[in-house]
């Protein structure tokens, strides 16, 4: 899983599968859920972000983590 955040417009795209979207669905204003073509869910893309979610801490809890990277 990778979240991405672009200031320039404000967005955060949380990448949940390694796969292409073919199909997105608005399940409210600005939130947007992508699914590949076997029906699964592989994004979410959240505009305005600053006014929706917390940016500014990410708590990881009881997470089977291998691997963590951090970039800004």
């Amino acid at each position: 899983m990778r979240l991405n955040y672009y200031p320039a417009t404000d967005s955060l795209y949380i990448d949940l599968l390694e796969r292409p979207g073919v199909q997105s669905k608005e399940i409210s204003e600005g939130v947007v859920l992508d699914y590949d073509a076997e029906g699964n869910l592989v994004g979410i893309d959240i505009d305005n972000a600053s006014r929706k979610v917390e940016l500014k801490h990410l708590t990881l809890s009881k997470l089977p983590v291998v691997e963590q990277t951090m970039s800004s």
